[in-house]
């Protein structure tokens, strides 16, 4: 029995008439998502990082070299808005992790490239957070690990697809 279990057992008892079976998944699917934040944020700040930070430094470096995005496929991949990345790259620059070019294909446009020290950062991070998140996983066999990314990107899905 866990926390959800007694959440649903309690609006069972206090609205019998609503179907709250829905809870059963999603509400375990949130609050899991509240836990690894906290540990998300916990190997974060060991290099002095805010999971924004990590987010769009790791966007970058996925890239592949010259590890450069515009700030609108930031955006995406970060699930922001366009403010919030104009905040969030003028921090990182100021930090010496990025820094803004123009675009070579486009006069107004801007790329966002990630510098070395950005780079040798967010490396670190995502070691420890692999490291933490295995830890997590340890309970799990490869298969219902294999399982349970298949159902969760069922659920995603429909969220993310492409409205083209």
């Amino acid at each position: 029995m866990d926390e959800v279990d007694r959440i649903l057992q309690a609006w069972a008892r206090e609205t019998p008439d609503l179907d709250v079976s829905p809870l059963r998944v999603l509400s375990r699917v949130s609050r899991l998502a509240r836990h690894l934040d906290f540990e998300r944020r916990d190997a974060f700040a060991i290099h002095s990082l805010d999971t924004w930070e990590f987010d769009v430094l790791a966007a970058l470096r996925r890239e592949g070299p010259p590890y450069e995005l515009s700030p609108g496929q930031l955006i995406q991949q970060t699930l922001s808005t366009s403010g919030t990345m104009t905040n969030r790259i003028d921090r990182l620059a100021a930090r010496g992790l990025v820094e803004r070019l123009p675009d070579p294909r486009d006069r107004r446009g801007v790329r966002v490239r990630l510098l070395t020290p950005g780079r040798e950062l967010v490396e670190a991070a995502l070691a420890d957070l692999l490291e933490r998140e295995q830890h997590i996983l340890d309970g799990l066999s490869v298969g219902e690990r294999e399982q349970i990314a298949a159902l969760l990107r069922r659920l995603v899905q429909p969220f993310e697809a492409d409205p083209a």
